[in-house]
């Protein structure tokens, strides 16, 4: 492996914010711009955001839900969602946006030419680092966001003793400054602000400088470091934010409790900690696709000619980097991960930053099954929690239903109604969609404990669906009314319908999960049966007369204003889900007929979507076609963040989740090996993918055949491995690793 295979490195500072470099811990998170003569890192907190707790519900939404649906029933569509625009949207009808927390700035006063000057981020350490020279004097700063010690950890050093100076200051976005006092700087701010009124959540950033040998004085609003041989920065931010119903924490008390705690370690016990805790889930994973002489160019570059020079070690890079930005971005304590993960410098960012459940947070957390981080879905499975309770306040208030409900976008404060638009937001499967992660966190897992403790959560969701699911007058069916086929217009400026094919792939995923979920947890046989014989009377998966699969109950596809959307919403059934496969070869066609029909030009996330969607149809070359198009500079940026455009970081997840796709699939007791291996990767290998039921699969290829592996599991188990035409059942004792050569045969 090349040195530069685990990191991101350039030539030259970043100027503008998508060319800086992030760091995060799952709650505390910076971009750093690595400049010289100044630095800047842009922070973050996982709980900044505007608003407060609030109810979003509309008083009265459930007497105009009757004439809603009796509109929709009549193909009165423009005339119901007109109605769902007056008497069914949230109050507000926006949810509040995550926040920019504030800057801190290094000022190093160098007026001298720089030489030498390199900035990277080693993913496979969590670090970031700055190198140059002014004057033959090498500089060096490092920096991580450390788990452990919840804290951001900058180190400054230089090769010449007494040769460091530096101002460090604070700024906030909203306006108010830094206090300085010997060796430490804070900051005390408020969400909101700029157009919004004051939110509820505090803030405190605090950083202290410990420095070693010179002089360390303060000023009005900042720390000055004169002639140091070394320099510590700790910085922490407190928030007052406690959960969705509750911003009244101790900031202060948060952010002075881990300064202390970390300012009694040394630099290096810090940084052992941090790297650690972080290997701890970066290195259960790791990939090989092979290698060309664009991989040892500083990252920006490969961007711009990756089409050209075919680097397929960038894939594997990009396929790391995602699991990086997850692991930085979703830990146990924090919040999921949002539309921009824990990275945002703005007050009022694209789509708010929030959480947008109508495919992006699900995307975000593609990777955490396969790519072996399951612990990273803590964060989500716990705001589930919270969503439930303020979803069974939307259920009732606006449904007349028992269980919980969310629709198409959620925030801090768990806001579960229907936001922005009747267009948009009328769709009710948001929050049925998430719960498969609470059965996807199970079937990687076989964490029977883990299930039982979000059981609740899932029988809510399914509850809901029970409550109102309702005949549609040409077959019977039960279908979900009012709703909409994600963003999508079935009529010119209409979206509003009843049973989208979306809606029941997911509805049928939840009622499945559920009732197995009670099966195993020995529960609720009633309810179960009740799910069965309810999803029975959903409407099935319809062709239309272009063979596609049908986006909705008519064959509407043909005729819609969009015919090349960037949502691909109804093959949720093909991938994420396992509703179409070969098995179903009418369906498998119709699916593929609807990408090609739908085309393969889109945004970031889209083509990320698509690249996993052309994996699960076993069409690794378009997959990878796909994939190529996406890491380029139109949805690619120089930090590799993707673009959607603009920034949206489930683009990253979703590549991220493609490349594992592409290399091993795994369903219903079934491992495929190698199902969409693409011609540009002959040789490779890919360790630590997790496969449903448990399994951790490790295999290599050489000239575009399965050249062997391994199989283990930790609790034991059976399963299919399968390979071409080839398919052997294993059975493995707990904790037990068995090899294989390329014909599947055990050693």
């Amino acid at each position: 492996m090349n040195e530069t295979a685990n990191k991101l490195w350039y030539r030259r500072p970043a100027a503008q914010w998508l060319e800086a470099l992030p760091i995060g811990n799952g709650r505390l998170a910076a971009m750093i711009y690595g400049g010289a003569p100044k630095e800047t890192f842009q922070l973050n907190e996982g709980t900044i955001w505007a608003g407060k707790p609030h109810n979003y519900e509309h008083p009265g939404a459930l007497d105009a839900l009757p004439e809603i649906r009796r509109l929709v029933f009549a193909r009165e569509w423009q005339k119901a969602q007109d109605l769902v625009t007056e008497r069914f949207l949230s109050q507000p009808v926006r949810q509040m946006p995550y926040q920019n927390a504030g800057y801190l700035d290094l000022d190093f006063g160098d007026s001298d030419p720089i030489t030498g000057y390199r900035r990277e981020l080693d993913i496979d350490e969590a670090v970031a680092r700055v190198s140059y020279a002014v004057n033959g004097i090498h500089f060096t700063r490092e920096a991580f966001a450390s788990n452990p010690d919840s804290v951001i950890v900058v180190r400054l050093t230089s090769d010449e003793p007494g040769a460091l100076s530096f101002s460090a200051t604070l700024r906030s976005p909203r306006g108010p400054a830094c206090v300085a006092t010997q060796k430490a700087l804070v900051l005390n701010d408020r969400a909101g602000h700029i157009g919004q009124q004051p939110g509820a959540t505090r803030y405190r950033i605090e950083t202290r400088i410990l420095a070693t040998g010179g002089a360390t004085t303060a000023g009005d609003d900042k720390v000055s470091v004169k002639n140091a041989d070394e320099a510590i920065l700790l910085l922490a931010i407190g928030t007052s934010y406690v959960r969705f119903d509750d911003a009244d924490g101790d900031e202060n008390a948060i952010a002075t409790r881990a300064l202390d705690a970390a300012s009694e370690k040394s630099f290096a016990q810090l940084k052992a900690a941090h790297i650690a805790d972080y290997q701890i889930l970066s290195r259960r994973f790791s990939i090989t696709l092979g290698g060309s002489e664009a991989a040892d160019r500083p990252t920006d570059e490969r961007i711009q000619t990756q089409a050209v020079d075919k680097d397929p070690a960038l894939a594997a890079l990009y396929c790391q980097y995602g699991r990086y930005l997850l692991i930085s971005s979703s830990r146990t304590g924090g919040l999921p991960a949002t539309l921009q993960g824990l990275w945002n410098d703005s007050l009022t960012p694209p789509w708010d930053s929030k959480f947008t459940i109508n495919v992006n947070t699900e995307m975000n957390y593609w990777p955490a099954g396969p790519a072996n981080l399951i612990e990273c879905y803590d964060p989500l499975l716990a705001h589930l929690e919270s969503m439930a309770i303020s979803g069974a306040r939307t259920a009732k208030t606006h449904y007349g239903a028992n269980g919980w409900v969310a629709h198409h976008n959620t925030d801090a404060w768990a806001g579960s109604a229907p936001v922005d638009s009747a267009f948009h937001g009328m769709w009710q499967t948001g929050g049925a969609w998430l719960c498969k992660c609470v059965w996807d966190r199970y079937v990687y897992t076989g964490d029977v404990d883990t299930l039982r403790k979000n059981y609740p959560v899932l029988r809510g969701a399914a509850q809901f669906f029970l409550d109102t699911l309702i005949e549609e007058p040409s077959h019977g069916w039960l279908v979900t009314n009012p709703s909409n086929s994600p963003e999508n217009a079935h009529h010119p400026g209409v979206s509003i319908c009843a049973g989208p094919t979306m809606d029941i792939q997911i509805i049928r995923d939840l009622f499945h999960n559920c009732a197995e979920a009670a099966r195993l947890l020995d529960t609720d046989a009633t309810f179960r049966n009740t799910l069965i014989s309810t999803a029975a009377k959903l409407p099935p998966m319809q062709i239309g007369k272009e063979g596609q699969l049908q986006e909705w109950l008519e064959d509407w596809d043909g005729q819609v204003p969009e015919p090349l959307h960037r949502h691909t919403s109804h093959l949720y059934g093909l991938h994420p889900g396992r509703q179409i496969t070969p098995k179903q070869p009418d369906l498998f066609a119709g699916a593929r007929r609807t990408l090609e029909l739908r085309g393969d030009e889109s945004t970031g996330w889209s083509m990320a979507w698509r690249v996993n969607l052309w994996a699960r149809l076993r069409d690794g070359d378009h997959s990878h076609k796909l994939l190529s198009s996406l890491l380029t500079p139109a949805r690619t940026a120089p930090n590799l963040f993707d673009l959607h455009p603009p920034f949206q970081i489930d683009g990253n997840f979703g590549g991220a989740a493609g490349i594992v796709e592409m290399l091993i699939q795994s369903h219903d007791g079934q491992i495929e090996l190698l199902p969409a291996l693409p011609a540009a990767w002959p040789a490779g290998a890919v360790s630590g993918v997790l496969a449903r039921g448990g399994f951790t699969l490790s295999i290599r290829w050489q000239d575009g055949r399965l050249a062997g592996g391994t199989i283990a599991s930790p609790k034991g188990g059976a399963c299919r491995l399968s390979y071409d035409d080839r398919e052997v059942s294993v059975i493995l004792n707990a904790g037990e690793v068995r090899q294989f050569d390329g014909a599947l045969t055990f050693g």
